[in-house]
């Protein structure tokens, strides 16, 4: 086993082989995917923010939506339906936001509500998303 050893270590020396050994590429390897486990970990609470943010602001679209169909709408109470649909050549909204595994909103008697899975609240504003699944 030692000549082997010495033989191959005097054929590497002298540049008759090249490439790498099995030991060095696994190490390469576990370097890798140890990287890549920090990376997922670090990356695993963005998702649930980035769905958050998407609420508040789709919430704050369809609030301003509503409040300029009121104004030009009398009497008030828009719908889904009157906010996205061209109606005397004013469209509110080009369409109705929706994050289905995490939010939908909803008009319902002209009030705006952000739905949670089996939970609606009425939207006030960007805290009125305080409450939904971000799946951290």
């Amino acid at each position: 086993m030692t000549y082997t050893y010495k033989e191959l270590k005097r054929r590497r020396d002298a540049g008759e082989i090249n490439g790498f050994t099995l030991i060095e590429l696994l190490i390469v390897i576990v370097v890798l995917g140890i990287l890549a486990a920090v990376v997922i970990f670090a990356l695993g609470g963005i998702t649930g923010k980035s769905a958050l943010s998407a609420c508040q602001a789709d919430g704050a679209t369809v609030a301003t939506a509503i409040s300029a169909y009121n104004a030009q709408n009398t009497p008030a109470g828009p719908s889904e339906a009157n906010l996205t649909t061209s109606s005397g050549g004013t469209q509110y909204l080009s369409s109705w936001p929706s994050n289905g595994t995490n939010y939908t909103f909803t008009i319902s008697g002209g009030v705006l509500s952000v739905e949670n899975g089996s939970s609606a609240t009425a939207y006030t504003g960007p805290t009125s998303c305080s409450a939904i699944n971000v799946g951290t």
